[in-house]
């Protein structure tokens, strides 16, 4: 199963933002946020995550976001639903619901503010694993979470049959390749940093889970298919026009710039929930001065 997976889920994946309207989620605007990246090229998505304020999303919301993905995704592209909790138990429930809502697999984040030692990490993943039926991907995010999910640990939830990968937000470009050489090629590695996406390609990766392919999926896109096709030109260029919106993205914490800039492309509001507020002057010139020179805004 797993070198299957490295074929299936590989490429530019978006963690979606989850639009709000008047402090509720605006379903009709999410919907066409799903069905826009799909046809942008965007080779699958991630509903519930970070960039999608999992945090503040009741669990009715967070059950009807993943539901409404699923729904207009209708199996074009694989749906990843984020299901992480610090509770085990919790992150049972939400993975749960997702396997019988129809996901093609669960993103599961390392459990923030317990921080639990890494046989304490290996425990709870592994009792998610073993309630569940779903493909699970492994989030590590340790400026998040505070914990990092170490190679060796991976390697140990790697030898289960239905954890296949690893969402890794460390930005270290060295573990890639650590990967690959702990847990084989089949095991499906996937950047959360969209400035190192490239040499997280050339150490083994195989595609990215992006925040700002939010904002520019077709180029994100063309970025990932110019890399299989090994045409480091375009790869380079492609690069080259993104970098300055990767870093404006995170000038002050996500997803407070990418909803800007969903607002400035008029696909949902820019509003965000407490304790998020929305972003500074500054770093909405940054956001606009990054989506002209990326050539999304005239």
């Amino acid at each position: 199963m797993k070198p299957m997976s490295s074929e299936r889920f590989s490429g530019s994946m978006t963690a979606l933002a989850t639009p709000f309207r008047d402090g509720i989620v605006d379903e009709k605007a999410f919907a066409e946020l799903v069905d826009w990246q799909i046809v942008e090229g965007t080779d699958g998505l991630i509903p519930c995550g970070t960039t999608g304020e999992s945090p503040t999303l009741s669990h009715e919301e967070h059950r009807r976001v993943i539901e409404i993905c699923i729904e207009v995704t209708a199996g074009r592209v694989p749906v990843i639903a984020g299901t992480g909790s610090n509770s085990t138990a919790e992150a049972i429930d939400l993975t749960r619901h997702a396997q019988e809502a129809g996901a093609d697999a669960a993103l599961v984040v390392a459990p923030y503010y317990n921080k639990p030692t890494q046989d304490g990490l290996y425990a709870h993943f592994r009792a998610i694993h073993d309630a569940t039926d779903i493909p699970i991907f492994i989030y590590n995010v340790p400026g998040r979470t505070v914990v990092d999910v170490a190679v060796g640990t991976l390697a140990r939830l790697a030898e289960l049959p239905r954890v296949i990968g690893v969402k890794d937000a460390t930005a270290d470009l060295v573990r890639p390749a650590r990967m690959r050489a702990a847990a084989g090629g089949g095991f499906v590695q996937l950047s959360g940093e969209d400035a190192t996406v490239v040499p997280f390609l050339a150490q083994g990766g195989h595609g990215c889970i992006s925040v700002t392919s939010n904002v520019a999926p077709r180029l994100c896109g063309e970025l990932h298919d110019a890399w299989k096709a090994r045409d480091l030109d375009r790869v380079g260029e492609i690069n080259d026009r993104l970098m300055p919106l990767h870093l404006a993205l995170f000038a002050e914490t996500s997803p407070g710039p990418t909803k800007y800039a969903l607002s400035l492309l008029d696909r949902c509001t820019g509003e965000l929930r407490l304790p998020l507020v929305p972003i500074r002057d500054e770093t909405r010139r940054t956001v606009r001065e990054a989506m002209i020179h990326a050539g999304l805004l005239n």
